[in-house]
């Protein structure tokens, strides 16, 4: 399994499209808008390689990984949408509450109506779950493989960076998709509303300790496939 990573939205977010089994996928962090005017990016990288998608999920919920929600719920209105409950007032339609001081401080005030009433989590994302165990209820379905593909994908808390911010582990692919928790020699701010510095190295430092030295790692941002030998 190869991860395919589009850089999307305002920001240059790191979107994720996981192929699963068959034509089945899960996509991680849409962020094209119609803002950046890249707003029909993934639908098109997805028709291109023929792949369904069967989630949505979000490692946290800071605006630019998040505004490209309508797009794709328009066009996917069935499939599940997965956060952590610590981060679920980024989405549905008081999202742009919490938005709103984010954006603010950062001095980016004409971004908000890019994620004013957002589509509303479906489903959140448990410390210790499988991706399978969130998708209670949406995945009944799929084909038994897609179920087995999703089971391999465990979820991290790693509050720090937001207070639900999320890592994606899949052992057996030796893969970890961090959000903005872990980059290439860095890490995720937390002088936004919701970070906390301290809580942040100790996600990181579970993180480096969970994961093996051969895993690869996609983050939100910037460089993607390098190890912790890195």
């Amino acid at each position: 399994m190869n991860p395919i990573v589009i850089k999307t939205g305002p920001l240059r977010v790191n979107t994720v499209i996981v192929p699963l089994f068959g034509c089945d996928a899960f996509v991680v962090d849409p962020a094209a808008c119609a803002f950046s005017k890249d707003e029909n990016v993934i639908i098109s990288r997805l028709e291109k390689e023929e792949l369904n998608p069967v989630a949505i999920v979000l490692t946290h919920g800071h605006f630019d990984h998040v505004s490209g929600l309508p797009a794709m719920n328009k066009k996917y209105p069935s499939i599940p949408i997965l956060i952590h409950k610590g981060d679920s007032g980024f989405v549905g339609p008081n999202s742009a509450e919490t938005h709103d001081e984010h954006l603010y401080r950062m001095g980016f005030d004409e971004f908000l109506p890019s994620v004013t009433n957002l589509p509303p989590a479906t489903s959140f994302l448990v410390d210790g779950k499988s991706l399978l165990d969130c998708m209670e209820g949406f995945a009944s379905k799929l084909p038994e493989e897609t179920k087995n593909a999703l089971a391999d994908w465990k979820i991290i808390h790693t509050p720090g960076h937001t207070e639900g911010g999320v890592c994606l582990l899949n052992r057996k692919e030796k893969i970890l998709v961090s959000g903005d928790t872990l980059f290439y020699h860095s890490w995720g701010r937390t002088d936004l509303p919701g970070g906390n510095e301290r809580e942040l190295q100790k996600s990181l430092s579970a993180i480096l300790y969970e994961i093996e030295n051969d895993v690869r790692i996609f983050p939100g941002h910037d460089k993607c496939g390098f190890t912790k030998e890195d």
